[in-house]
């Protein structure tokens, strides 16, 4: 079995992250991709909607997704969400090969991340380039050394972030062609990410 791993804070869950977890599932040969969205990462600041909001923003953007799942394994966990925890927990439930699908500038950041060494000696990093970092210029640098571990993902470049559609919203615009109908009848329903 063949499984990757989407992390994130979904806040909230866009077309690209579907796009980026089908494009991953097809190129890496992965059975499943499961989207397993941070209760807190320990390197950037909090979400802005609620662990609570945010899983069920995911389950209703895969609902009719095949091969794509969602996992609360790390918004139930207490404390800062750790890869290397999730990888853990993961293995021991349901031994597979793993991949943990990130963008470029993630992986940039790897030697912060806890027990990146460990990390890398059990799973590969599936990593799509974003922005001005090709995978060549991203394996030619810092991460060379890693290189053995990572397959990249091509994709066409997707200019929708959570951030933007988070202002959007706040400032009374459309984000309706960015999400899944379900999930922005959710938002408007709970009322998240106005000012």
């Amino acid at each position: 079995m063949r499984i990757g791993i989407l992390g994130g804070s979904f806040d909230p869950p866009h077309n690209g992250h579907v796009a980026l977890a089908h494009a991953a599932a097809e190129q890496l040969k992965l059975d499943e991709v499961i989207f397993v969205p941070v209760r807190k990462n320990p390197l950037k600041r909090g979400p802005v909607a609620s662990a609570k909001d945010r899983l069920e923003m995911v389950r209703l953007a895969l609902q009719d997704e095949t091969g794509l799942s969602v996992s609360d394994v790390e918004t139930s966990r207490a404390g800062p969400s750790y890869a290397i925890d999730t990888l853990v927990e993961f293995t021991m439930v349901r031994p597979a090969e793993y991949w943990f699908l990130v963008g470029a500038d993630a992986l940039r950041d790897l030697s912060e991340w806890k027990e990146p060494q460990k990390l890398l000696d059990h799973c590969r990093f599936g990593v799509v380039a974003r922005d001005h970092l090709s995978p060549e210029k991203m394996l030619a640098t810092d991460l060379l050394p890693y290189s053995r571990r990572i397959d990249v993902i091509v994709m066409k470049p997707d200019p929708v972030s959570s951030t933007l559609i988070r202002n959007d919203i706040a400032r009374g615009l459309s984000v309706e062609a960015w999400l899944k109908p379900a999930v922005w009848e959710y938002i408007r329903k709970v009322g998240l990410y106005k000012q």
